[in-house]
């Protein structure tokens, strides 16, 4: 009787954690099922790019895992249900049904948050997922000369956003409202690169703004005022979806479910979480962020967590640390910034050609890894220390 794992999801942290659990375990003991909505791998941090209008050759998830016996579900999670250990879903053609599992990865990371500002939901753009990218690439490039872009929001996404419209739309009109100051985080020398990245490619910037209603062809600041948009595009943070909560999984204020230091929920310990929809403390003692790095170290946590815990070995510890942010602005201009233990910007920055080339270099490297999963695939994968206890059946001493 093989151990049932269900990932949900196959981002950065679902298609990677299943890669991983694939080259680990034995596929005499384990069985490995992927669900996720869509065939494709797609790459999060380049969606700005594609929505800028360039070609982006995203991967097949049923090429991703060919050979690796993982299973593949194209469906929707509509549902969880931890004390009967299923997920309920919706396939493409509209058919509901029911995966069981013994071991469970919650990835299913997150999408935009709206934060209840009137309009955004009918009338703005993002950069979170494959189809808002596509829409917003056929809106851009329906604009003609003159046309007016305001992005919204002054974190990674709005930054990344904004150079890359400006810098692939050198006709069009790119604003940025931030409600703080643009990359306040950043060293002193970081910040005066990035304003002089805004002034290169023309983005002018709104700071201390906050955007209260977005309308057809304006936004509408705190204070009344009317910015000219006739393209929105909402980077103003993320959200995961409630289906979690729903579920009776405990989870924290923002929704993402609370884990211990593996990984694994602090309410219902068949259930591992990994991504932006996991609420879990760093070495510096703060939760940390959505982010592709927070996925990477996540997933290396509840991976090895799993992977120790089936096969009777002590669980290692991951280290939940950051050392810098990357900020592409454009294709030829970034800035990394170097932080120290408690994540709080260094004085040290790399900007220009060599940071673009670095973050270049890391999203290849992501993209890499998850279209080879059997990269280093060991001769000897690791046997179940024992077999899953299920309803009516006894488990192996």
């Amino acid at each position: 009787m093989k151990h049932r794992i269900v990932v949900l999801g196959a981002g950065y942290a679902g298609a990677y954690a299943a890669g991983n659990l694939a080259r680990r375990l034995s596929p005499a003991d384990a069985e490995i099922t992927v669900v996720n909505a869509v065939p494709d791998f797609v790459e999060r941090m380049r969606l700005h790019q594609l929505a800028a209008g360039r070609d982006l050759a995203f991967r097949k998830l049923a090429d991703v895992f060919a050979g690796t016996g993982v299973r593949l579900r194209l469906a929707r999670v509509t549902g969880v249900d931890p004390e009967r250990r299923t997920v309920a879903v919706t396939g493409a053609d509209g058919a509901a049904g029911e995966l069981a599992y013994d071991t469970l990865l919650y990835a299913l990371g997150s999408s935009v948050a709206h934060h209840g500002v009137p309009g955004v939901a009918e009338y703005a753009f993002d950069v979170t997922g494959l189809s808002s990218a596509l829409r917003l690439r056929e809106r851009l490039a329906g604009l003609g000369a003159g046309g007016t872009v305001l992005v919204v929001g002054e974190g990674l996404t709005g930054i990344e956003a904004a150079t890359e419209f400006a810098e692939s739309r050198p006709d069009l009109s790119v604003a940025l409202a931030a409600r703080g100051e643009p990359g306040a985080w950043l060293s002193p020398k970081a910040r005066r690169h990035l304003r002089r990245a805004f002034d290169r490619l023309g983005v002018t910037v709104h700071e201390h703004t906050g955007i209260e209603a977005v309308e057809p062809g304006r936004a509408i600041t705190a204070d009344g005022t009317s910015l000219p948009a006739d393209v929105t595009v909402w980077s103003a943070g993320f959200a995961v979806h409630p289906l979690a909560g729903a579920s009776g999984l405990e989870v924290a204020g923002t929704g993402q479910i609370v884990v211990d230091r593996t990984m694994r929920s602090v309410s219902h310990p068949d259930v591992y979480a990994a991504g932006d929809c996991v609420h879990t403390i760093g070495d510096n003692g703060r939760p940390l962020p959505m982010s592709c790095a927070s996925a990477g170290y996540t997933t290396m946590q509840a991976t090895a967590a799993i992977i120790a815990r089936l096969t009777g070995v002590e669980v290692p510890t991951t280290a939940l640390k950051y050392h810098g942010n990357h900020i592409s602005l454009g294709r030829r201009d970034a800035i990394f910034q170097a932080v120290d233990g408690d994540a709080r910007s260094a004085s040290w920055y790399l900007g220009g050609r060599s940071a673009a080339w670095f973050k270049s270099g890391i999203l290849r490297g992501a993209g890499w890894s998850i279209a080879h999963p059997t990269f280093g695939l060991p001769k000897r994968r690791r046997r179940l220390a024992t077999a899953p206890a299920r309803a009516g059946v006894k488990v192996a001493a």
